[in-house]
């Protein structure tokens, strides 16, 4: 789940694909909440009954202000990135999430050292299920294996934000780009990739010249083809290697 969208997030997505079936809401809460068997059957029924299902296009703003603090999100289908923006605009992709993942930003105000802003973005329509934040906080103030849980998901987080800020210090472009392009293999399921030149800078949090300049060498070294609003990767392979 990270800034180039992370080899991690691409681990996840591929095994959730390969098991997707349809689930009851039941299960899925179980699946997705590692606390769940730890309530006892009227923590059970209050949060089932305090949950609520929503529904997002690509491109709504899942969270867009520090201000607002829904709840937490429980991914159930769909795709959606987590990013910061720069104070001269530029976005740098912290993290992607998928099915069966937990977004916590959404409840920003449960995190009340977090300081800085991080915005949600649906890049696939996308089908969550919302915990209110009151809801999520009377639980946790009654269950301390709900509390865990959310102190997990922020150290993982963490961790994740860390690896991109070691990425994007200390990592060469080239090499940044190619792991880009190979994740987003791995996201679409295929060698032809719908994406512009200005979104693959926002998730990397450089300049659209600089993406377009490492692309065009891509193209004359043979490993990509450019069209426009998209990208044909043509040797998969080399590009891997550059990551080495």
């Amino acid at each position: 789940m990270l800034v180039l969208g992370s080899f991690i997030s691409c681990l996840k997505f591929i095994y959730r694909g390969s098991d997707s079936f349809i689930m009851t809401k039941d299960q899925f809460l179980s699946d997705t909440l590692r606390f769940w068997e730890d309530l006892d059957n009227n923590q059970k029924i209050h949060l089932n009954n305090s949950i609520e299902k929503h529904y997002f296009e690509k491109g709504e703003s899942m969270k867009g202000s520090s201000d607002h603090c829904s709840g937490i999100f429980l991914i159930e289908s769909g795709q959606v990135r987590a990013y910061i923006i720069s104070e001269n605009g530029k976005e740098i992709t912290l993290f992607r999430m998928f099915e069966r993942d937990v977004c916590i930003f959404t409840a920003s105000c449960i995190m009340k050292n977090i300081t800085f802003e991080v915005y949600v973005e649906v890049e696939k329509p996308t089908e969550a299920y919302l915990i209110p934040t009151q809801v999520y906080k009377n639980l946790a103030s009654e269950s301390l294996p709900v509390q865990a849980f959310m102190n997990d998901l922020m150290a993982s987080n963490f961790s994740d934000v860390m690896w991109i800020m070691e990425q994007a210090l200390f990592t060469s472009f080239d090499k940044r780009l190619a792991m880009f392009l190979l994740e987003q293999i791995n996201i679409e399921g295929s060698t032809d990739i719908s994406i512009t030149h200005e979104k693959i800078a926002n998730n990397m949090g450089t300049a659209r010249e600089v993406v377009s300049r490492m692309l065009k060498y891509f193209q004359n070294e043979g490993l990509v083809a450019l069209a426009r609003g998209g990208i044909q990767i043509l040797d998969e392979k080399r590009l891997q290697n550059i990551t080495f």
